[in-house]
């Protein structure tokens, strides 16, 4: 992350994410984070860095991508057709926007269609019926609810909207999780850059979240630990139901990993600011009068969680560090 510079501004640098931030921005990330999730392929079992031919893929300005930006691509894509796909009020309406034209937008270049093609649109629905009857069809009404608080946003957000509700029971307690709607807090800050619809006074109270892909990079980088009876389970391809003690295990343990990082990365800037401050008294005092201290590099949950799924996704696990690569953990649902 140091030698990458890795902070915020990395999230504009996707070809596909808004470069703009306006109220319109606000609409695509919201639209995008009520999509987003379950693009692990039935086809593509490898998951190698190269994804099989016939893998869903969407072409946008000759481009082909897979996953989770393929249906960002798509998005892109039906809004440079004309069609305000973004827009709560329009994909609210069945005459305005019907069925068949949701899956018109998401067709795909391959024999591979969308995962949860009918899912998709059932969320689209409700959280365009939630916004035009109870935030006047935008979701910066929802944002201003939250007075600057990260925590509060995710709260209204799974509280109107139930796709956002990513809850399981474990052991007698209610685990909630909240991938998507923490990610959709998230999505906000780095694009606005803690500022506008993005400023949240709370934002390092937001933790990582909890997918297939980052679980995955964790084992990679022994931050997380399998026993031989689930790396076979993953080996074998086994579906784990969402809610199951294994799946909420994986993903519970990634939620932990990616706090003892941060614990430590922070633990290591403080040593080296430390380091620099003790060799600079050395030197002949703390500098020019007025001098500026180094500028402390930001860590939250957050920028980690980016980190590794971009590690994740631009390396697909090819470098194994003298070991076998996992493969995701499969799990069908609108969570994640």
């Amino acid at each position: 992350m140091k030698k990458t510079h890795y902070d915020t501004s990395k999230w504009k640098e996707h070809p596909l994410n808004p470069k703009e931030c306006n109220a319109s921005t606000v609409d695509w990330i919201f639209l995008v984070d009520l999509l987003n999730f379950s693009f692990w392929s039935e086809i593509d079992i490898d998951d190698t860095g190269v994804p099989h031919p016939d893998r869903y893929r969407v072409t946008f300005h000759g481009v082909g991508y897979t996953g989770y930006w393929s249906m960002v691509a798509a998005i892109n894509r039906a809004l440079e057709e004309g069609i305000p796909i973004t827009t709560p009020a329009f994909f609210a309406s069945e005459e305005r926007l019907p069925d068949k034209e949701i899956e018109r937008i998401f067709r795909s270049d391959t024999k591979e269609q969308v995962p949860l093609l009918q899912d998709r649109i059932r969320v689209i629905r409700e959280a365009g019926r939630v916004l035009v009857e109870k935030f006047d069809g935008n979701f910066a009404n929802v944002i201003a609810q939250a007075d600057r608080s990260a925590l509060k946003l995710v709260e209204l957000v799974t509280s109107n909207f139930t796709s956002f509700r990513d809850e399981a029971d474990f052991c007698g307690r209610k685990v909630q999780i909240f991938k998507r709607a923490q990610i959709l807090v998230a999505d906000l800050w780095a694009c606005f850059q803690n500022e506008s619809y993005g400023e949240f006074k709370d934002i390092d109270e937001i933790t990582m979240f909890a997918d297939y892909r980052v679980p995955q990079a964790l084992y990679h980088f022994h931050c997380l630990q399998y026993s031989p009876d689930l790396l076979a389970i993953l080996d074998r391809g086994e579906m784990l139901p969402n809610g199951s003690p294994l799946e909420v295990e994986i993903r519970g343990n990634s939620i932990w990993a990616v706090e003892l990082i941060r614990k430590r990365i922070l633990e290591l800037i403080k040593k080296e600011q430390e380091d620099v401050q003790e060799k600079a008294e050395k030197e002949g005092g703390a500098g020019e009068e007025g001098e500026k201290k180094p500028k402390m590099m930001t860590v939250n949950a957050i920028l980690i969680d980016f980190f590794i799924w971009d590690f994740a996704k631009a390396a697909q696990l090819d470098l194994t560090l003298g070991q076998r690569p996992v493969k995701v953990h499969r799990t069908r649902s609108v969570f994640y």
